[in-house]
């Protein structure tokens, strides 16, 4: 028995029970490595017609000695290559080829760091590999418990090419190797993680014929044409809306998807999709993003969240490339350069198909936009909004003037220089269109944007400008105007001393019919006080009420008396909290009462207290009320009781 080298008893250990964290990966190890030797013989047949063949492989199962046997009519190993490749952990034969025959890092060959087939030990007490190589007449047999070292003996083997024979581990308490024994759960592997190999995969499976007879047929389990590397022309009408719900467990079709190819410092495929829907869970913490990344048709992780950022976790797709750059376990993509160029280039791309959307299909992209417009604005102000600029031409927001969205683009195009972009906050479309100050700025012929969405009013903010003009809140107080006298200026200073400074008191020239409004001043801002408070900060803005000196109900002010001054002071101060969606204060209700028994006077006074004078009187019986209708004379009452006959 030959020892492994280079302390490969280590790092055997390690392979086995460390880098790789899903046992059921072998299975995907083992048909790339054998992919890799019909893409080494493919190549050689280039040049040696000899080598050609109907190239596959071929999974077969012996349940009784607990095997599972991967092979191959590929180029075959030697004596040497095999104490190289499988005696050497992390010796690979695929990097050895290319070196001798020139082949660069873009040639289709999947292996690189030749430990792949040492996953194998994660399911098999033994593991042995029959192997002959093109053009020699002898073939060889690797086998080794992986422990303690292997064995290399001579062998029997009429093509060329490989076989790897696993014996299973015996089943425990928690383990259930004999699963790699059906066929059922090796189909299932092969869909999930080789289905795009280019060579077909094959395997006995069972088969119920007429008369229920059962009976075994050879199988193609793979579809081998991956669905992004076709040409559009080769592809059928619906046939990415099939792949996509198919993939994706989706009923519905996607709204939209965009394929590209990208040869250059890093060459790669994609095809993406944009759900009509957002997933169920998808304004979780449980959902995760991420697009599927396969090497040269090998699926290494379902969902690699550093290929979209998060603001566009909602894309769903693959990312086919040779240039992946990975670990020796493939299951973790390293941080280098490579990944990052990819998920550059696709945000890019996915960008500028929306913008494209934008211009060329409003309709659509006004779906698009409902669906997952909090996620793109979310885009517009994360990591401080670095990028921000990027994303802002994309933004919708529904104009008061024109009943529809708008970009930022649209709204300047019809200002001056100088005037400002106009927006007010609130729960909903509906409940902005109420402010008092909307009334002033439609009369003035101002447009309002509506920001709905929490984050709206932060991205105006770390925006400050679009083209030169700058976001006003409607519910600020600039723009307020000036008191034009002595009168007025006693009056605010009467209406903030009946306040006992809950908010200061400016005039507006905002409000027509409405008579006060709530406003804020400083960094501040209403809406930025309710996103707080709802996040549990103390946060609080600087309020100030807004006051329409033109309305009769601030001129009536001037001759209330104090009491009715101030129960009308708090009236409409807590009619602004409404307005702007507080609750109001416990003395509101109070003060309104007080002010409706000033308008609507009492039906009758209320009665004083029985003297005993007024008790003995009582007990007297009442006059009798006359009945005389009016325009007659009503008869005195007869000193005598009548009878019933008169």
């Amino acid at each position: 028995m030959k020892e492994f080298k280079a302390q490969s008893k280590k790092l055997l250990d390690l392979v086995i029970n460390s880098i790789y964290v899903n046992r059921e990966i072998f299975l995907r190890e083992l048909i790339s490595n054998a992919s890799d030797a019909l893409d080494k013989r493919r190549f050689l047949s280039l040049t040696d017609s000899s080598l050609d063949a109907e190239f596959c492989i071929k999974l077969s199962v012996d349940k009784a000695a607990r095997t599972l046997t991967v092979s191959d009519n590929g180029v075959g190993m030697t004596e040497a290559e095999l104490e190289d490749n499988l005696g050497v952990i992390a010796a690979s034969g695929t990097e050895s080829f290319k070196k001798e025959h020139g082949k660069t890092d873009g040639d289709d060959l999947i292996g690189q760091f030749g430990v792949g087939f040492y996953s194998a030990f994660m399911v098999a007490e033994r593991v042995a590999v029959i192997s002959k190589k093109a053009g020699d007449a002898a073939a060889f047999k690797w086998e080794s418990d992986g422990v303690e070292g292997f064995e290399i003996t001579p062998a029997e083997r009429a093509e060329i090419g490989t076989d790897v024979i696993i014996t299973l581990k015996a089943d425990g308490d928690d383990e259930n190797y004999s699963e790699y024994l059906e066929s059922y759960r090796l189909s299932a592997l092969v869909k999930k993680y080789s289905d795009y190999i280019r060579y077909p995969i094959r395997m006995l499976t069972e088969k119920t014929i007429e008369g229920g007879v059962k009976t075994e047929e050879e199988t193609t389990l793979n579809s081998m044409t991956p669905v992004w590397k076709k040409q559009k022309s080769d592809l059928g009408e619906n046939e990415l809306d099939e792949f996509y719900m198919h993939t994706y467990r989706d009923y519905r079709a996607p709204l939209m998807h965009i394929m590209t190819r990208v040869e250059g410092a890093v060459d790669y495929t994609a095809l993406l999709f944009i759900p009509s829907e957002p997933a169920f869970d998808y304004y979780t913490k449980d959902y995760k993003r991420g697009l599927s990344i396969y090497c040269n048709g090998v699926l290494i992780m379902d969902t690699c969240e550093k290929l979209v950022p998060e603001y566009l976790g909602f894309v769903r797709g693959v990312v086919d490339t040779p240039d992946l750059s990975l670990n020796i376990s493939r299951e973790t993509l390293q941080h280098d350069r490579r990944i990052n160029a990819i998920a550059s280039g696709l945000e890019k791309k996915i960008l500028s198909e929306f913008d494209k959307l934008l211009k060329n299909d409003r309709e659509k992209y006004e779906k698009l936009f409902d669906k997952f417009g909090k996620a793109i604005k979310f885009g517009a102000y994360n990591n401080f909004g670095a990028d921000k600029d990027k994303i802002k031409d994309l933004l919708l927001y529904y104009s008061d003037k024109h009943k529809k969205l708008v970009t930022y683009k649209e709204y300047v195009q019809e200002l001056k220089d100088g005037e400002p972009i106009l927006y007010a906050c609130g729960e909903t479309a509906d409940k902005i269109s109420m402010l008092p100050q909307i009334e002033g700025a439609r009369e003035n012929g101002n447009d309002v944007l509506y920001f709905v969405d929490p984050v709206d009013e932060f991205i105006a903010r770390m925006l400050e400008d679009y083209d030169g003009h700058k976001f006003q809140n409607l519910a600020s107080s600039a723009g307020s105007a000036k008191p034009t006298g002595d009168g007025h200026k006693k009056l605010l200073e009467r209406i903030e001393k009946a306040l006992s400074g809950k908010a200061a008191v400016m005039p507006t020239d905002k409000l027509k019919s409405y008579p006060v409004c709530l406003a804020a001043k400083g960094d501040v801002s209403l809406e930025m006080e309710r996103i707080m408070d709802a996040m549990g900060g103390g946060v609080k803005a600087e309020r100030v009420l807004q006051v329409n000196l033109d309305h009769p109900i601030i001129k009536g002010l001037d001759n209330a008396d104090d009491g009715t001054f101030a129960d009308t002071v708090t009236v409409l101060y807590n009619e602004a909290l409404l307005a702007e969606g507080y609750k109001t204060e416990p003395e509101f209700l109070a003060a309104i009462n007080r002010l409706v028994e000033l308008a609507i006077p009492t039906a009758a006074p209320a009665k004083k207290p029985a003297t005993a004078k007024s008790a003995t009187a009582a007990k007297k019986p009442a006059a009798k009320k006359s009945t005389a209708k009016p325009g007659t004379t009503a008869k005195k009452p007869s000193a005598k009781p009548q009878s019933d006959e008169q």
